[in-house]
């Protein structure tokens, strides 16, 4: 596959541009800490998680991606996502105040370009069974979204 495929990826129209650009900037860094992420993933309990970043010793971090204040305060079912993840992270931009962002939980300013962690995440450890679970919904998808990549034409709809 080409270098410049994954550039081919259309946005899927949830995110607004803001948000589009701190989940670049996060994943960068998610890459640099040894994780590979995957957005907009579809959880086993039927929510859907901005971020979801595997290292290869199957460390699983949930990202969850605040744009604005209003976008935090509109949006409670973040709490969910504990069950499905080792760490759980917001990232935000630069003009949202950290102030407004649970102490327990992981902190990420980003811009398109980058990001810094502001605040570590507190580490509560996954189940095997839900980690197992996790890791085939995370390799699932990431296949599936490759496959899409190669051949456009095809089947792939639910990933």
């Amino acid at each position: 596959m080409p270098a410049n495929a994954l550039a081919s990826v259309p946005p899927d129209g949830r995110q607004s541009q803001t948000a589009l650009a701190v989940a670049r900037g996060t994943k960068r860094l998610l890459h640099q800490f040894g994780f590979s992420a995957v957005s907009e993933l579809a959880l086993p309990s039927g929510r859907r998680a901005d971020l979801v970043a595997l290292n290869t010793a199957s460390e699983i971090w949930i990202v969850e991606i605040k744009s604005s204040i209003e976008d935090f305060r509109a949006d409670g079912k973040w709490t969910d996502y504990r069950a499905h993840c080792d760490r759980l992270f917001f990232a935000t931009t630069v003009e949202v105040p950290c102030e407004i962002f649970p102490k327990d939980t992981g902190l990420i300013v980003a811009d398109a370009f980058g990001a810094h962690v502001v605040c570590e995440a507190p580490e509560h450890r996954l189940h095997a069974s839900t980690r197992k679970s996790m890791m085939l919904t995370f390799a699932r998808c990431a296949a599936l979204r490759l496959q899409a990549l190669a051949d456009p034409q095809g089947p792939y709809t639910e990933f």
